[in-house]
């Protein structure tokens, strides 16, 4: 990937004063946006479905003035189609809310002729839109659908089928509230919705800002704490927003440059940021967007449940890879590190950390309490919470403005209405894109249903791998990696849970929770394994690096995420039996094993002081020993790899403290 960038647009008094109008116009559309969000999680008054299509027309509306924002004014021709796309992106939906009882209770099956042609213009609206915000892969799985759908009589095999008209195609995307406008559209509008405002509330009353400084403060007790403030930061970002690619845009900003000045290789920011930034969306209490799909597609279990079910994984990974970033920062940082304590002053806000924790800590207990202890309802829970953090967001800065004699009241008022005015903003323009992707995911995923695909490709897959369980699992995986390539985390997992999670469900009788868990960590994989991987596309952008290099980084730091879901196969325990002693021992193992292979592939070049190529043996013993800690059936043989590696670990961390035994910390 070059490493050069585009000189920025030159924009004219006329840019700029079109750019003032459309951030003014972008305000005013997120306001009625979340208006209209919060009246629905009051009242409920429309049907889901009926609701569902003013989301999706609000999204598509916001994410095209947002670009159209970003545009100079040489691009006429594109900001005519910007403009199209926003009008017909409003019209359509509003056409379908305005016809719902029709559409919903009379016209199943058909659409008049006139409904076809604007059907068949939003779809693409929506295509192009798809394009724009996540690239030519995505756009062309899409497009790759539709053809499967309508040429499928032509397909010789399993995978043929009768194939689909084109009249109903558009119907299925567009007309009907199933494709575009069905249930994962739905549940992003109902659930995932208000948990993004809750984001962009956070960032407007400056949240993330206490998080950088609070993961810097580490840097000034341990050495490689310059580098962890990226999985610190990560964490908790991500276990918010769910996008690994906004997460790494977001911290990576900050965590990046301070990585790569306090001594860091580019390649190895990137990649650490890259991982932890792909890990932060499977951290609870949260989990972004795909623990709600989850939710909603395995009968019987609610999102308390999920995440529970994921509490032990994110902590064996996030442990993990903390580790690693520590092995990675002591090789290459200095002794002396940075001076943090600038960077702390340049983040400071004037509040005294007790006041920002109560400022920002009370909304999020908030959320603990009422999902996890009165298990309210998603709904509820989200609408408490977003209340709280406007409580206290704009109510402490009043409360200290009194108390402070020398502040303006006034002045202190504007800021918090301004402050809560640009969170919802942020809020808004963080959802317009996940409402573009998950539309097409949902039009992806009925057309394919329609076809029958699910079914024949698990008794592809099933066939292929002779009927044998692991060569499943790992067929499973490679299709998981394949279908998730460019695609964010929610749009990734929502596919490969419908095409390949049956496969493990009905043929193996794996449990429905182990095997979602399984391809939603592999979809989370897809973001950084190469060609695409997209998170580390992001990172590599912002440490100016190269993105192979980057890559090979982030795949050492994040080995023991491709071992994890294997795990919830062959230990399913680890997310199906909740909070036990049980599963806590399991998980311990787990932890372990994922050590022994972080040890493996990132200690120092010449374990117990034997040189290359024997080394690179001992390091394979390593991570053999933290496969079979983590993955084997069978509980015994996991307590003996894992306690043979750890003591291996100790007596090589004993010989290199050894003086005169010509162990090299730092290369041959």
């Amino acid at each position: 990937m070059s490493e050069t960038k585009s000189e920025p647009p030159v924009w004219s008094p006329f840019d700029l004063r079109r750019e003032h109008l459309l951030n003014n116009l972008i305000t005013v559309v997120a306001l009625l946006f979340w208006a209209r969000v919060l009246l629905y999680g009051l009242t409920q008054e429309v049907p889901r479905a009926k609701y569902g299509a003013a989301f999706l027309a609000g999204g598509v509306l916001i994410y095209t003035l947002d670009e159209l924002r970003n545009l100079d004014g040489s691009d006429r021709l594109e900001r005519l189609g910007l403009w199209i796309c926003a009008l017909v992106g409003v019209a359509v939906p509003a056409y379908v809310w305005l016809h719902y009882e029709v559409l919903e209770t009379q016209r199943i099956g058909y659409a008049l002729g006139y409904e076809y042609a604007i059907g068949g213009l939003f779809g693409l609206v929506v295509l192009y839109l798809t394009y724009r915000a996540f690239g030519a892969a995505f756009a062309g799985v899409v497009i790759a659908s539709v053809l499967y759908a309508y040429f499928g009589n032509l397909i010789t095999g399993l995978l043929g089928h009768g194939g689909v008209a084109f009249e109903q195609i558009i119907n299925v995307l567009s007309m009907e509230f199933d494709g575009f406008f069905g249930s994962i559209t739905q549940v992003v509008a109902v659930k995932v919705a208000l948990f993004l405002l809750y984001a962009g509330l956070m960032r407007g009353y400056g949240a993330f800002d206490l998080i950088m400084r609070l993961s810097f403060r580490t840097a000034k007790y341990l050495r490689s704490g310059v580098a962890q403030s990226a999985v610190i930061s990560s964490l908790i970002v991500g276990s918010i927003n769910g996008a690994q690619t906004a997460n790494a845009a977001m911290t990576g900003s900050f965590t990046i440059p301070l990585m790569k000045e306090s001594g860091m290789k580019s390649d190895s920011a990137g990649g650490i940021e890259a991982v932890a930034s792909a890990g932060g969306q499977i951290m609870p209490p949260v989990m972004g967007a795909a623990a709600f799909v989850m939710a909603s597609l395995i009968p019987g279990l609610g999102y308390v449940d999920v995440l529970i079910a994921g509490i032990i994984p994110a902590v064996v990974f996030y442990i993990s890879v903390a580790i690693g970033v520590h092995y990675m920062a002591v090789k290459q940082l200095p002794e002396g590190g940075i001076n943090i304590e600038g960077r702390l002053e340049d983040l400071d806000d004037g509040y005294h950390p007790l006041i920002e924790a109560i400022r920002f800590g009370v909304p999020f207990a908030v959320l603990l309490y009422t999902l996890g202890i009165a298990q309210w309802t998603v709904i509820s829970s989200a609408l408490y919470t977003c209340g709280a953090m406007v409580l206290t967001g704009t109510g402490i800065p009043l409360l200290l403005s009194v108390a402070d004699g020398d502040a303006d009241p006034i002045e202190t008022v504007r800021d918090a209405a301004n402050n809560t005015v640009s969170g919802f903003k942020f809020g808004a323009v963080a959802i317009a894109p996940i409402a573009i992707i998950i539309a097409a995911v949902n039009g992806i995923v009925d057309l394919l249903n329609a076809t029958g695909l699910p079914g024949k490709l698990s008794l592809a897959i099933v066939g292929v791998a002779g009927g044998v369980l692991l060569f499943t699992t790992i067929l499973s995986m490679v299709v998981c990696l394949i279908l998730g390539l460019g695609m964010p985390t929610v749009a990734a997992y929502t596919i490969v849970a419908l095409l390949i999670a049956p496969t493990l469900t009905g043929e193996f009788a794996i449990d429905p929770v182990a095997a979602h868990f399984f391809v939603l960590y592999a979809a989370i994989l897809s973001g950084i394994t190469p060609p695409i991987a997209i998170a580390v596309v992001v990172t590599t952008g912002i440490a100016n690096s190269n993105f192979w290099k980057t890559a090979v980084e982030a795949l050492k730091l994040g080995f023991p995420l491709f071992i994890l879901p294997f795990s919830f196969i062959y230990n399913p325990e680890i997310v199906t039996g909740g909070l036990t002693l049980a599963t806590v021992s399991s998980g311990l193992i787990l932890l372990l094993g994922a050590v022994a292979i972080i040890h493996g592939l990132n200690c120092a070049p010449r374990p117990f002081d034997i040189s290359a190529p024997l080394s690179y043996g001992i390091r394979a013993v390593y991570v053999v020993l933290g496969v079979v800690a983590m993955v084997w059936p069978s509980l015994t043989p996991r307590i003996g790899a894992a306690a043979a590696a750890i003591l291996f670990i100790v007596v090589q961390s004993r010989i290199a403290e050894t003086p005169n035994v010509g162990y090299v910390a730092e290369g041959d």
